[in-house]
């Protein structure tokens, strides 16, 4: 299976937020959709970064008494590792596992159509591994009774 086919199964919407977004209303977005990390987009939806959640605690370990003046731009990681639509579920699952990363943003160019989760990737690639298997048996089962 293919990223964007997934993601168009999928349906889902990214949360995204801005560069200007305060940290309080990232925080407020990520509980409030129960998610880990969002995109930061620019003009267009262009991909200019991710914010976590981890990104906040450091930021607030760091220097809490001024955390709520802080803007998603100061914080957010601005080298991300993306992958494309056409991209395989395996290959993302990989991307996502040797980097150490849970959420996957999804660019045509550089605009974000999707955000794939680890979570996302794993379930795909048993879904897979399940239709795989009943063919295979079905095939064992179709040739003992030919």
């Amino acid at each position: 299976m293919r990223v964007g086919d997934f993601l168009r199964t999928s349906r889902q919407k990214p949360v995204i937020c801005a560069p200007e977004d305060t940290v309080e209303t990232v925080a407020a977005r990520l509980t409030a959709h129960d998610i880990g990390a969002m995109p930061v987009c620019g003009a267009g939806d262009a991909l200019v970064g991710v914010i976590s959640g981890r990104d906040l605690v450091r930021a607030f370990a760091k220097d809490s008494a001024r955390f709520r003046e802080r803007r998603v731009r100061d914080l957010m990681t601005r080298q991300v590792i993306t992958c494309e639509p056409a991209e395989s579920m395996a290959a993302a699952e990989k991307l996502m596992n040797e980097h150490h990363i849970r959420h996957l943003p999804v660019v045509e160019g550089a605009k974000l159509v999707g955000v794939l989760s680890i979570r996302d990737a794993v379930a795909a690639r048993l879904s897979e591994s399940r239709d795989e298997v009943n063919f295979l048996r079905d095939a064992v089962i179709a040739a003992r009774h030919a």
